[in-house]
């Protein structure tokens, strides 16, 4: 999806669309509900859980629950807002992706989930580091916490800018940094609180609040322009509106087939593979074949669910084609926020807050996620081989969730404090906020799936080779950023080089790169059964 450069976003709505700021039911009904998301991880707390079940849940959540927990979790503020403006300004090309989700589970569940199984460890990197040795996990896990900073960073602080918008008519530094620290310290509170289980549950809810706003919006948009199905079926026809597939071989494309099959399946894999983030929820399963459908699961709710935010930006494309600009001039920089722009001017009192909750909803259900797997990972693969090597007696399960929830809220901190630091940071990069996003988790993801792939497909590798690999597949992304590659690439090619790859096409060639460092380290026999 193409999202708001961050200098345009800035700056404030329009004076036509500050006449709807919010009203006092506005705000009772974000209120209201962040009170009930924090009362769920309350009523999560009750069971005391301690230890690996504190990131496991005991292993006994059901496969629905953790489909749709894995669904909301993808469903970002990037979304929320992302899709509608990707379905104005462009197509459906977003859900070729969608493919490359369903192939990207499937490989993970029958390669990946069950040796993390057998591995019994609540971290995914205790894979690593019972095949490589407790250094290479830990690096494994260092790297997931670099790459996590960097992307719930960046997602955090995308959440603060519509919200800042719509809240208080623009996103000048008070209100980004307000809505940064709400959305953190609400996510923070339940989670730990709870544990895993709370997120799985607050999950649940903040998908059906999520979906639920948007239907309510699109039901809304559609009676408000009022226009025979046929008719409007015809004018999106005529405008190309409704093209998903791109068969186009460029590089510098990034929602092609191609770019999805080899470039997307391969980030898919590593995010829901290797990304503690992700895959905890997953290890909350009984089994890793119930692990897969519930991945599988996610994907499929996920086609419905993802066409219901492309659809609001083509309705919203039908409303100014019939009716003109939402707020007029409608012109370039205008419909950069013109679903924004929609729930300020055209929603009533309370379904506007409503739809500020699904806003909040989004966010929360990616944070929450986030800091239970920072944790998770900084306890099993930093703490525990840490007092390993230093002697020291492993601390009880009710110590370790103590320290535990300490740890969630140093993550907490130092997420919120990036958030901020992201208004600088893409600012001077120039990309947009979804390219953003998604490029700085690819920093880890191309070094942690190149070592996976050594673990899981040959005998070969070692702690040395691991931990390289971890490190040049990270520069190997950084050699690709455009303003890396247009600095080197002209020494080889000359002026007329090749333009850079779009995000797919930097995981494939790193991803690759890093495989093979990591496989250049012998050892003389696998420690994990494959």
């Amino acid at each position: 999806m193409t999202e708001i450069p961050l200098l345009m976003a800035l700056e404030p709505l329009p004076p036509e669309a500050q006449t709807g700021e919010f009203a006092v039911l506005d705000w009772l009904v974000v209120g209201l509900y962040m009170l009930i998301v924090i009362l769920v991880g309350a009523a999560m707390s009750r069971k005391k859980e301690a230890g690996d079940d504190f990131f496991l849940a005991g292993r006994s959540m059901p496969v629905w629950a953790v489909a749709i927990s894995t669904l909301a979790t993808a469903l970002s503020a990037a979304t929320f807002i992302g899709g509608p403006q990707q379905g104005f300004r462009e197509d459906l090309g977003y859900l070729t992706f969608k493919f490359a989700g369903l192939a990207a589970f499937i490989i993970v569940g029958f390669m990946f989930l069950p040796a993390i199984f057998r591995a019994g460890t609540p971290s995914v990197y205790g894979l690593v580091g019972q095949r490589f040795g407790a250094g290479a996990g830990a690096s494994s896990a260092v790297m997931f916490g670099l790459g996590r900073l960097l992307a719930s960073g960046a997602r955090l602080f995308m959440t603060a800018i519509p919200f800042a918008l719509v809240a208080f008519g623009s996103a000048t530094e008070g209100p980004l940094i307000f809505a940064i620290i709400a959305v953190a310290a609400v996510a923070c509170t339940y989670t730990m609180l709870g544990g895993v289980r709370a997120v799985i549950w607050t999950d649940v809810l903040q998908a059906c609040v999520l979906v639920g706003t948007v239907g309510i919006g699109l039901i809304l948009l559609w009676n408000k322009i009022d226009m025979p199905a046929p008719e409007a079926w015809d004018r999106l026809v005529d405008a190309n509106k409704l093209q998903m597939l791109d068969w186009s071989w460029s590089w510098s494309k990034p929602y092609t087939v191609w770019g999805a099959a080899i470039g997307m399946t391969l980030f898919l894999v590593a995010a829901y593979g290797t990304d503690q983030d992700m895959a905890q929820r997953l290890l909350t399963c009984r089994s890793p074949r119930k692990a897969a459908w519930a991945g599988i699961a996610s994907n499929l709710i996920g086609w419905p669910v993802t066409f219901l935010f492309l659809g609001m930006g083509l309705l919203l494309w039908l409303e100014v084609e019939k009716n003109g600009p939402i707020l007029p001039p409608m012109n370039t920089a205008g419909d950069r926020d013109v679903f924004l722009l929609f729930i300020l001017r055209d929603l009533p009192v309370g379904i506007r807050g409503l739809m500020m909750a699904g806003l909040f909803a989004a966010a929360m259900s990616s944070l929450d996620s986030a800091l239970n797997a920072l944790a998770a990972s900084t306890i099993s693969d930093i703490v525990r081989p840490w007092r390993s090597a230093n002697n020291r007696s492993q601390m009880a399960p009710e110590e370790e969730t103590r320290l535990a929830r300490w740890i969630i809220l140093g993550w907490t901190i130092a997420l919120t404090g990036f958030a901020i630091l992201c208004a600088f940071w893409q600012s001077a990069s120039g990309e947009t906020l979804l390219n953003f996003a998604l490029n700085v988790m690819i920093f880890a993801y191309a070094g942690l799936l190149g070592v996976f792939a050594t673990v899981l497909l040959t005998p070969r590798g070692n702690a040395t080779s691991a931990c390289l690999a971890l490190i040049i597949g990270m520069l190997a992304v950084l050699a690709m950023q455009p303003f890396a590659w247009n600095w080197w690439m002209p020494w080889f090619a000359g002026e007329d080089h090749l333009v850079p790859p779009a995000f797919p096409w930097r995981m494939a060639i790193a991803t690759i790169i890093a495989f093979g460092v990591c496989v250049i380290g012998w050892t003389s026999a696998s420690k994990v059964s494959r």
